[in-house]
């Protein structure tokens, strides 16, 4: 049986690493982007979970929990060994594990519903266990649940949207890992600006939520509302006041509370967050979509937390819009994903204030997850970003794909062909095995 003494700090989870690095055991695995204080699996990686969104005319036209083996010497490596399929499209979008790794959470942009999978009774074949169909009443009218982060015996979901006016104001949402509902966040916005710092720069956007726990910081992160995120973007793009209607800001939260502290003005829809993992490591990184740029969100000399821009991306006209981001387990390498050029740079951030390029590769037409393995030898590529967003025609090409690193360079090993396969567009990528940690 799990224990929750795998719920321990991000500085232990390091410690532990480089032990784990240094024996002579299997080398330690996980996806390094992962809660920490979700249960790691031990050794590498057996199977790839891929939250894929139907797509009609395509097979049976419903999402889908896709299972890939990625088990070294496997007979069926780099092959799907399972899927799930819902009988229903919901935007599938991001998802994330309880604590104890026992379930597997998966969220519906456009239903706002959730799905429940038992991913420990048998980890090669999910089970579908149960779906949560009234988040919108229950949290007081948040929409679009984004994400599932684990907290202790909880799920924390941040969303991007709301019932009343489907723009962008919205908020985190709480279930404790059996389902039930526990209480709603609101994130601070013109109209209830909870009594923050810099309070005149608050939108009440929202995206990713991740947790420091060692300082006691939530930070989120701001994107946009179910109004433009289920119209094709072509359209959005073409519309002055749709594209005002995108969140520029980062709050920090006292975690042990819930209470926003400070808001931060982060322009051009900051999207995934990654917390630095070392005990002394106190920043985090994100990306802007609009604005190509990555940001540090870091503590100073004087222990006060402020955010800043420190490379550019490139030219989002361009096509170099980042979408996910990676960091590695030693903090030394970030993988920034860009949608429209289909390309994944990586950076040195051993100094995270001045990020250097040290690698690119074209992944495909376009372009969207990342999920690295703990030992960032290898990285998973998905190519979905939105039903309505993805590209059209040949260049809709929909994988996924996975490579190796070796510090310089990546080197393909495997790639799938969702749509020759007849599954639909692959997005949000999550690690299983049949061996987690006690």
């Amino acid at each position: 049986m799990l224990n929750r003494t795998w719920c321990f700090s991000r500085s232990g989870l390091f410690a532990a690493a480089l032990l784990t690095l240094a024996s002579a055991t299997p080398a330690t695995a996980d996806e390094t982007c992962s809660s920490p204080y979700l249960a790691r699996i031990e050794g590498q990686e057996e199977f790839v979970y891929v939250w894929t969104l139907g797509e009609e005319g395509l097979g049976d036209g419903s999402d889908k929990l896709v299972t890939i083996d990625v088990k070294p010497g496997s007979p069926t490596y780099g092959k799907v060994i399972h899927t799930h399929s819902l009988g229903s499209r919901n935007e599938a979008h991001h998802g994330g594990f309880t604590d104890d790794r026992r379930q597997l959470w998966l969220s519906g942009l456009e239903s706002s519903r959730i799905f429940i999978y038992d991913v420990h009774t048998d980890p090669a074949k999910p089970k579908f266990v149960k779906s949560i169909d009234d988040l919108v009443e229950k949290s007081g009218g948040a929409l679009g649940p984004h994400g599932v982060y684990a907290l202790p015996g909880r799920v924390l979901i941040p969303c991007l949207s709301n019932a009343q006016d489907k723009t962008g104001r919205t908020a985190l949402v709480e279930y404790t890992n059996d389902a039930q509902y526990i209480t709603t966040h609101w994130i601070p916005s013109p109209r209830d600006m909870r009594g923050v710092e810099n309070a005149e720069l608050a939108d009440g956007y929202g995206y990713d939520a991740r947790v420091l726990p060692r300082k006691n910081v939530l930070l989120t992160t701001s994107f946009t509302g179910l109004d433009n995120y289920m119209t094709a973007f072509p359209k959005v793009a073409a519309d002055p006041e749709a594209m005002k209607r995108f969140g520029g800001t980062m709050v920090q939260w006292d975690f042990h509370t819930r209470q926003p502290k400070k808001v931060f003005a982060v322009p051009g829809a900051p999207l995934e967050i990654r917390w630095a993992w070392g005990e002394k490591h106190n920043y985090a990184f994100t990306a802007t979509a609009l604005t190509s740029k990555i940001w540090l969100f870091y503590e100073d000399e004087k222990g006060n937390w402020q955010a800043k821009e420190v490379a550019h991306v490139g030219d989002p006209k361009g096509g170099v819009i980042p979408v996910d981001i990676s960091l590695s387990a030693d903090d030394k390498t970030l993988f920034v994903d860009s949608f429209a050029d289909g390309t994944c740079r990586a950076y040195d951030v051993s100094n995270p204030h001045h990020p250097m390029l040290i690698h690119e590769n074209q992944i495909g037409r376009q372009l969207n997850m990342v999920s690295q393995s703990w030992d960032g030898k290898r990285l998973y590529f998905s190519s979905s970003l939105l039903a309505k967003w993805d590209k059209e025609g040949t260049a809709n090409e929909q994988f996924v794909k996975g490579f190796t690193w070796d510090g310089r360079q990546l080197t393909k090993k495997f790639e799938l062909d969702f749509t020759e396969l007849k599954l639909g567009r692959p997005h949000h990528m999550l690690f299983g095995s049949t061996k987690v940690g006690n």
